[in-house]
């Protein structure tokens, strides 16, 4: 099986290349706009390792949640990809990607959702098996929802933005952090392949990023409350 996955809901892009067991992956630079580097990056990797897009079997995406303009892009290339190419295409969740390429056991990841809120869920990982405890949610760090128990492993960019509250409101519950974790498209790969080989691809057309929040910004008034600037 040959797919090919897209992962943009961070601040980090990368694709990533499945090609009969062996996962290869590139990232894209810091600081350039995924929209910029997403089509070239999928190209070179793809020319790298001798294929077209009608030699895949399939397309996956970061569906989210994350930061909407990922969301959209990984979304939209995916589909355009798949539709001239005739594939079928699976969302994978980032969280749970997030949670995957963190290893065995429990994991609360957590990633910056901006307009002080974060995304979160909770997961418990065995082998390539990823079991939702928490399902994604969107909150403020001080009312993230609890993980039963303690021995949790916190990743994700939420740390980073908001380790303090987050700190005080999960307590013990985590026994460490790591907070430059991002989604990566290999990990989408690992989730996305037993779907595809079960024939649970989609429609390109039926794609849809997984937002969570339908809000995209705060008003002036929202802002201001929030200790921001007009």
């Amino acid at each position: 099986m040959k797919l090919l996955a897209i992962e943009s809901s961070s601040d980090l892009f990368s694709a990533a290349l499945l090609l009969d067991g062996r996962i290869v992956e590139r990232e894209g630079a810091s600081g350039t706009p995924h929209s910029a580097i997403a089509l070239p990056l999928i190209r070179a990797l793809l020319d790298e390792h001798g294929l077209a897009l009608t030699g895949l079997d399939g397309i996956a995406f970061g569906a989210g949640p994350g930061a909407f303009t990922g969301l959209r892009l990984a979304c939209s290339v995916a589909q355009g990809l798949a539709v001239g190419a005739g594939l079928p295409v699976i969302g994978v969740g980032s969280l749970e990607a997030l949670a995957l390429d963190a290893g065995e056991g429990r994991i609360f990841a957590c990633t910056d959702a901006r307009m002080n809120e974060v995304y979160c869920a909770a997961y418990q990982v065995r082998g390539e098996t990823v079991e939702t405890v928490l399902a994604p949610a969107v909150s403020s760090p001080e009312r993230v929802p609890l993980p039963p128990g303690e021995g949790w492993l916190g990743c994700g960019s939420g740390f980073a933005a908001y380790g303090d509250a987050l700190s005080v409101r999960l307590g013990a519950s985590m026994a460490r952090i790591d907070a430059a974790a991002r989604p990566h498209a290999a990990a989408q790969l690992r989730l996305a392949a037993p779907c595809f080989a079960r024939g649970e691809g989609l429609d390109p057309a039926l794609a849809v990023p997984l937002y969570v929040r339908d809000k995209v910004a705060m008003t002036t008034r929202e802002r201001i409350a929030a200790g921001g600037k007009a």
